[in-house]
């Protein structure tokens, strides 16, 4: 079935849209952030509906204060801004008070990883699974396509707590074209292989189809797990999916060995007496300042389809030698 690929943050903001229609307690808070689908919630709900300017920090101190007076809060801005530039209000205003005080804040964050490619590292954002995985009481949602996206609202609108969700700015190829996943679960498997398995969140998991499809050409058959919610998955259900195989390979469009999906894979194997090693793909080194597509600076540090194939083909030649540390670093 063919699917016209959409931008993230409009299939999620339509489904808001639709939403209010018929529900009173959805409110609608921006710092500054528009879009098209936007401007009909603001028509269309101009009491339930507050842009605060640039002014991150405040939204977060709105955000929860209606959430308190019982409204469901979707906050919306660009990624590096809703989770860096606020922290301390997410953490204090949203974490520590979720505790004692029951609330439902979404954070959109438009612009996961390098998707604002062109804008630099200010734009760019790596560290924000790291961040929000450290609020331990918050659900982190990095889903890889539009169909993901849309479906993620019922767990947004209907779930209590404090919600982060990372979108990628561009307009990414149908992964669900034949139906959505099953979200409750909180990851899909793709694909079944034998030894490895890839394991990607966010726009990594494209380019985890393009290195299972060049390591299938050499005759190694990997499966393939979009793992979209990165803080209440079925761990039964992972740790199940994930038991046939030696060795994981997580793929993150972050900062490797920096706390993101491979700290998570790290921890969640020792938990659960999988005998498997782990390999990290991540962002290597520091920030960079080079122009370029997307895909050219993926390849530069290290994430890239090109460099991730070339990785995994040594590592799977030489079964003696020994995978490398968790330590963000290449293989030597």
């Amino acid at each position: 079935m063919s699917v016209k690929p959409r931008a993230m943050r409009d299939a999620l903001l339509d489904q808001i849209h639709r939403a209010m229609a018929h529900d009173p307690k959805i409110f609608f808070v921006s710092a500054d952030f528009g879009s098209p689908v936007l401007d009909r919630i603001r028509a269309d709900h101009p009491a339930r509906f507050v842009n605060v300017g640039v002014a991150e920090q405040n939204l977060i101190n709105v955000s929860a204060g209606l959430a308190l007076e019982g409204y469901k809060v979707f906050a919306y801005a660009i990624a590096p801004f809703i989770t860096m530039r606020c922290f301390e209000q997410i953490r204090v205003s949203l974490a520590l008070l979720s505790e004692v005080r029951p609330m439902n804040v979404n954070l959109i964050g438009v612009g996961a990883g390098y998707s604002y490619v062109v804008s630099g590292p200010t734009h760019q954002c790596y560290e924000d699974i790291t961040l929000m995985r450290g609020l331990p009481n918050f659900q982190v949602l990095s889903p890889s396509d539009h169909i993901t996206t849309e479906n993620l609202f019922g767990i947004c609108a209907g779930t209590i707590g404090p919600k982060y969700l990372r979108l990628d700015a561009q307009v990414l190829p149908v992964l669900y074209a034949d139906g959505p996943p099953d979200v409750t679960k909180g990851f899909h498997s793709h694909r079944r292989g034998r030894k490895i398995c890839l394991v990607a969140t966010g726009y990594m998991v494209h380019t985890a189809f393009i290195v299972a499809d060049r390591l299938r050409e050499a005759g190694i058959d990997v499966g393939l797990v979009d793992l979209f919610d990165l803080a209440r998955f079925s761990a039964k259900a992972l740790h199940d999916e994930l038991s046939p195989y030696q060795t994981i390979v997580s793929m993150e469009e972050g900062f490797a060995g920096r706390g993101g999906l491979d700290a998570l894979l790290y921890n969640f194997l020792g938990h659960s007496a999988l005998d498997a090693k782990l390999i990290n793909v991540g962002v290597e080194g520091g920030y960079r300042f080079e122009l370029g597509s997307r895909a050219e600076l993926h390849e530069q540090v290290g994430i890239g389809p090109d460099v991730v194939t070339k990785r995994l083909l040594q590592i799977s030649a030489s079964s003696s030698k020994t995978l490398p540390p968790l330590n963000g670093g290449r293989p030597q």
